[in-house]
């Protein structure tokens, strides 16, 4: 088999666990959802969950402005490492550390990328409080220009 370029990817320690990891909802998650909510109470228009084509990277952010160029992610504070209540598990270190590296290796490449492709990125922890987050959203959407 030829190598990839990918880093591979760990293996869930046992069956159990795999069929909880597939079981972790990808999109509409409850803070995902109540900022949405708030967006679209406030008139702003998105896209959710856009796979977006640039170059090898494809980010697919959880909402969209694709005609301002914005790009929103909510990000989970485990599965993102969050500074403020990211932990290292203390058990399966060996499974757990590489995925979470990937996250945030995946986090910094996708914000690369967009950036210079001319998107504004915006990432939002879970912890942070829906209106709170909806409003800088909505200072940013206010401020960007709409590409032509």
């Amino acid at each position: 088999m030829p190598p990839t370029s990918e880093p591979s990817v760990p293996t869930p320690p046992t069956p159990g666990r795999s069929r909880n990891m597939a079981a972790i909802k990808r999109r509409d998650t409850r803070p995902e959802r109540a900022i949405r909510s708030l967006l679209h109470a406030a008139g702003k228009r998105y896209r959710v969950d856009v796979r977006l084509q640039l170059g090898d990277v494809r980010p697919r952010p959880d909402i969209v402005f694709t005609r301002a160029r914005v790009a929103v992610f909510v990000d989970g504070c485990f599965w993102h490492c969050c500074p403020q209540h990211g932990r290292q598990p203390g058990v399966n270190g060996g499974y757990w550390g590489p995925k979470l590296e990937r996250n945030v290796a995946r986090d910094r490449a996708a914000n690369e990328v967009l950036t210079a492709a001319g998107w504004t990125v915006v990432r939002v922890w879970e912890h942070e409080a829906p209106e709170e987050a909806a409003k800088r959203i909505i200072a940013v959407l206010d401020g960007v220009t709409p590409a032509s």
